[in-house]
């Protein structure tokens, strides 16, 4: 329908059951038909500062931008509150790291990092951001065809850092090379897949691969590599690595083929895994294994506190057999190679924490903007502003300390990083994660009820809120971590340092 202009006046008339106007942001809203399915009662839009009125405060005093639906609506002039758009930044304070920030300058990232960004956030928000908000809610996990559109950007391989693995690839559409690409191409990778409000769905995003895989790429045989990598990469097979247990560990025993019995926990994306890269016990020590899905392995679901979506199992094997073609590395190494995998892994929850408490930071300025409270903006509070500003530190501090972390990665071989940065990652996370579940308590008291509510104005603080504490417990607990930051300085200490 063509547009139409109203003044103030024409639409104060409709301001009566069965006649109900209302203006949001400059467009004009006939709600005559709707006002009965309001799902907070039809007196609320009949209140004297709704209808018949400009009614745009006290709208985003109770919604979401994305609430807004236009079937009947007639525009008086163009809207001026707007989602961003595809690879957009936002203009929010502190809701994007000062590299990204106009008129702000960094020693770290380049214009191929910011080229990079911007084809990514783009790519994410129209891929990937609606499968993230569908699966969340409706705990199914990623779909086959997100899978294969996000294979085609080589993303599973940009995950995995740089490395050979990403020779000959096109990555991102070409905007990188494999051999340019570096950890703060994947930094930026792991922080713009949490900026959905999603945590079970990050997650679900393929973690189990970004995981399960190195062992295979540091200490496969290129036979294996060859056998297992190129499926996994395109989407075609999915992996996840298989160490943590409830009770009873995977025994195995054999000669030309290994006889695997046990179970193992929490196991992310282990509902819908093709293969499992297995830490076993033998009498000769500890091996890896990939154990390739039977009847004689089986998975079922572990209802934890976010979203089924992520794949978290149980899984059993009940006496698989596994060819011994399928041992990585040597036998009584294994503990040595699931250790190794953790600097990478560490650092990659971190990231992706990072990501979301930025996000945190976004919606509590917006809220406490249009929040109006005793006639006021929630940010006229004193004691809202010093909350805003502890958040706003905390971030910032991880935003510099990941980046210092990632700067030595980029300048340090990998034996270099096992060496020196086991102890610094380790105190990198613990902080990150700490300061997000304060930063997640801080955001819940300044939302009120709206932040312990699932859907609706809180709904990423919900979310935060409730998962959160993953990031504390996965790839090593806060207490496990710190002490051995703390242990790796110790051994550290000149024997002649002295007060």
């Amino acid at each position: 329908m063509p547009s139409k202009e109203f003044t103030l006046d024409d639409i104060a008339q409709h301001n009566k059951e069965g006649d109900l106007w209302i203006i949001i942001d400059s467009k004009v809203y006939d709600l005559s038909r709707f006002a009965d399915l309001h799902p907070g009662g039809a007196g609320v839009l009949y209140a004297d500062s709704v209808a018949g009125k400009d009614a745009t405060q006290v709208f985003f005093g109770l919604h979401r931008l994305e609430v807004l639906q236009r079937p009947q609506s007639y525009s008086r002039e163009t809207e001026t509150i707007k989602p961003l758009g595809p690879g957009e930044l936002s203009l929010v304070p502190y809701a994007e790291p000062t590299w990204l920030s106009s008129g702000y300058f960094t020693p770290y990232y380049s214009d191929n990092h910011r080229k990079f960004h911007r084809a990514l956030r783009a790519f994410l928000m129209e891929v990937v951001q609606p499968e993230a908000v569908r699966c969340e809610e409706n705990g199914k996990r990623i779909s086959q065809e997100v899978v294969d559109k996000l294979s085609e950007i080589n993303f599973l391989a940009m995950r995995l850092g740089p490395g050979k693995h990403l020779k000959g690839r096109t990555l991102m559409g070409g905007i990188v090379k494999p051999e340019e690409y570096d950890y703060f191409h994947e930094l930026i990778l792991n922080t713009e897949i949490a900026r959905f409000g999603t945590r079970a769905f990050v997650d679900g995003l393929l973690n189990g691969g970004v995981i399960a895989l190195p062992p295979i790429l540091n200490f496969g045989t290129p036979e294996q590599q060859a056998k297992f990598i190129p499926d996994i990469l395109a989407g075609k097979k999915y992996i996840s690595l298989a160490v943590s247990e409830a009770f009873a560990g995977s025994d195995v025993s054999g000669a030309q083929t290994w006889i695997v019995t046990g179970t193992k926990k929490w196991i992310t994306n282990g509902t819908f895994s093709d293969y499992f890269t297995t830490l076993c016990k033998t009498d000769s020590g500890f091996v890896v294994l990939l154990v390739e899905r039977s009847d004689a392995v089986s998975t079922k679901p572990v209802k934890t506190s976010y979203s089924s979506t992520a794949g978290t199992a149980f899984v059993t094997f009940d006496k698989a057999r596994v060819p011994v073609a399928n041992t990585l590395g040597q036998v009584g190494k294994g503990m040595s190679i699931v250790l190794s995998n953790f600097n990478h892994e560490r650092w990659m929850v971190t990231a992706t924490s990072l990501g979301a408490q930025r996000l945190v930071v976004e919606e509590c300025l917006k809220w406490t903007n249009q929040r109006i409270a005793f006639g006021k903006p929630l940010h006229a509070q004193a004691v809202v502003r010093i909350k805003l500003a502890t958040i706003i530190s905390r971030v910032e501090a991880c935003q510099a300390w990941i980046e210092n972390i990632t700067h030595q990665m980029n300048n340090m071989s990998y034996h270099e990083q096992s060496d020196k940065l086991a102890g610094p990652i380790a105190l990198l996370k613990q902080f990150v994660s700490k300061a997000g579940r304060e930063t997640a308590e801080d955001a819940t008291q300044i939302f009120g009820g709206r932040g312990i509510t699932v859907t609706g104005m809180g709904k990423v603080i919900e979310n935060y809120h409730r998962t959160s504490p993953f990031d504390a417990i996965l790839a090593g607990a806060e207490d496990v971590l710190g002490d051995l930051g703390v242990r790796q300085a110790i051994r550290r200490m000149p024997k002649n340092a002295r007060l």
